[in-house]
């Protein structure tokens, strides 16, 4: 498995296709991504071998934006069913990186502990102190696109959304839930709710 051939070859695309309204969904939310599941993954005890595999589905679970936001992840899993096998990946490798990458699907449904990690790693800065910077880049792109038309529209979205997330792993419950109780609060108070 060329792990490290497999990253490049995929960063490098995403660098340079990714449409540029795409202030959220970008090169730069995939290496939080990567660097969140690096460290819930260490923390839960992964081998060396899960660890790769969890790393590069971090890498390419947004790779389907590359064509589009519907059904991102879909055309994720088949870029990398695509992609992977010329960097030495079995059929095997890649089912597992497939169903890791279809866990980043909201609402989150992951179906074993692998999946659970990538989950949480998609949304860690939920409960990170760079929450608002970060949210803010995901407001301006739904503002592009249409999702929201207002703040208040947004900042209603995001009680709703934080409301009914849940952290899976031990890790990110430890690391990360207080903060975004926390960030919870604050958007109910900017709204007075």
């Amino acid at each position: 498995m060329q792990f490290k051939k497999a990253g490049k070859y995929i960063s490098a695309k995403l660098e340079k296709e990714l449409p540029k309204h795409l202030t959220y969904h970008c090169a730069g939310h995939v290496q939080d991504v990567y660097n969140a599941a690096a460290q819930i993954g260490k923390q839960e005890g992964l081998g060396a071998h899960d660890m790769k595999l969890l790393l590069t589905a971090a890498l390419y679970h947004d790779a389907g934006f590359l064509k589009g936001a519907k059904n991102h992840e879909e055309e994720s899993c088949r870029i990398a069913a695509n992609t992977l096998p010329g960097y030495g990946y079995t059929p095997g490798d890649i089912e597992k990186i497939s169903g890791m990458i279809m866990a980043t699907r909201l609402p989150q449904l992951p179906k074993n502990h692998l999946e659970e990690i990538i989950a949480d790693a998609d949304l860690d800065y939920l409960g990170r102190d760079d929450f608002f910077e970060i949210g803010d880049k995901l407001y301006k792109e739904f503002l592009v696109s249409g999702v929201v038309n207002t703040e208040e529209e947004w900042n209603r979205l995001q009680v709703r959304f934080l409301e009914n997330h849940h952290y899976f792993t031990k890790t990110a419950l430890n690391l990360r839930q207080a903060k975004k109780e926390q960030h919870l609060a604050a958007i109910k108070m900017k709204l007075k709710l």
